[in-house]
């Protein structure tokens, strides 16, 4: 938290008057101390102290140089835009309109890592440790905080986690509800549609219950009948925040909701062929000539558009804490290689940044550990 461009182990330890590079150099990459319970405590603290409307579920990049850093590859990176050499890490954060603080993270691995026997060593990743997609990963994160008994509020996602519809109803199967981005590109079927049952022509099983008209893209739904009302989601540096909002009830059509409404019915030949019903809260500010958001939710549409709309935007708040993360504290410095190292520097850069939240919210008072 002091002063100093780069937050690195060698210019920190040069800051301090009896600073020890070498020790300090020890306790980041080699020291043996478990980061789980330090990130457990730091998120059962902060979630008392934040009250969190939402967790919001994100990812970030780290640019690398080289090969050897671990989890480092030739992926999309968002932090430039394009794809780069970089690390990419999961995170979920807690957040109201005031304050956030990530609770928990965890190291993508790139699928070239997991059987590099060779490189897995020399970054120290733990055996059982290999590639798991980022959305498995958001889940484990999610199940793990779960785990230790905080309430899960609302999830909020960007689409490139809303856009998977095995990953919302993963969230669903866990009884947790949602506000996520989606692709207007995702197709449905209106909330009237009914499907039927076509005659039984005498030869193999039965024929499935069918819908008549086709699923058609999000997009689609939204015409000129359709009903904006003005929501005002909070103060912003120039005045209150506002645009137009409607909400639509839609059902869900790709193949992944229709496998998982087989299942969920007890299999293929028990399916009555009703697709389950889902919130859609579409954006359309007034000069505009189509909609610029879309966003499911699996809360029921009687839900005030007003909490709707806070929750989806409420992923702004995580900016903040990247903000900070990076440009004050040094989440991108860590210039070690190893998987101890790299979890050990996430975990110091948000008790900092948890501490600095906390200050925030009480400025007087002491600050527990």
């Amino acid at each position: 938290m002091l002063d100093g461009r780069r937050k690195s182990i060698q210019p920190m330890a040069e800051r301090l008057p009896d600073g020890n590079m070498q020790a300090l150099q020890q306790f980041v990459n080699q020291s043996p101390w478990d980061p789980l319970p330090v990130r457990r405590r730091i998120a059962e603290r902060l979630s008392e102290a934040i009250a969190p409307e939402v967790w919001v579920i994100d990812d970030v990049s780290f640019p690398k140089c080289g090969t050897a850093s671990v989890g480092v590859a030739r992926q999309y990176c968002g932090t430039l835009g394009k794809r780069a050499n970089c690390q990419v890490a999961v995170s979920v954060h807690a957040a109201t309109d005031t304050a956030s603080c990530p609770l928990e993270w965890e190291l993508f691995l790139p699928e070239e890592w997991a059987d590099d026997e060779g490189r897995r060593r020399r970054a120290g990743v733990p055996d059982g440790i290999g590639h798991v997609s980022k959305l498995h990963l958001a889940l484990g994160l999610v199940d793990r905080l779960a785990g230790q008994g905080l309430a899960v509020p609302v999830i909020v996602a960007d689409a490139g986690y809303g856009r998977s519809v095995s990953f919302r109803l993963a969230l669903e199967e866990r009884g947790w509800s949602y506000v996520m981005a989606v692709d207007p590109k995702e197709i449905a079927r209106p909330a009237a549609a009914e499907p039927f049952q076509p005659a039984y022509g005498g030869l193999g099983p039965p024929t499935l219950p069918r819908y008549r008209e086709p699923a058609r893209p999000l997009a689609s739904f939204i015409t000129p009948d359709t009903s904006f009302q003005q929501v005002a989601w909070r103060q912003g540096s120039k005045g209150r925040m506002t645009s137009r909002f409607a909400v639509v009830e839609v059902r869900p059509s790709g193949k992944e909701a229709c496998r998982t409404a087989q299942e969920q019915a007890g299999g293929r030949s028990r399916w009555d062929g009703v697709l389950p019903l889902r919130t859609l809260l579409v954006e359309q500010p007034e000069d505009t000539d189509e909609p610029t958001g879309y966003w499911m939710t699996n809360l029921p549409a009687g839900t005030p558009i007003a909490d709707l709309v806070r929750w989806a935007k409420m992923r702004w708040r995580i900016e903040h804490d990247y903000r900070e993360l990076k440009h004050g504290l040094g989440l991108d410095h860590f210039e070690g290689r190893t998987w101890r190292g790299w979890h050990h520097h996430v975990t110091l850069v948000t008790a900092a940044q948890a501490f600095l939240t906390l200050r925030r919210l009480d400025p007087k008072a002491h600050t527990p550990a």
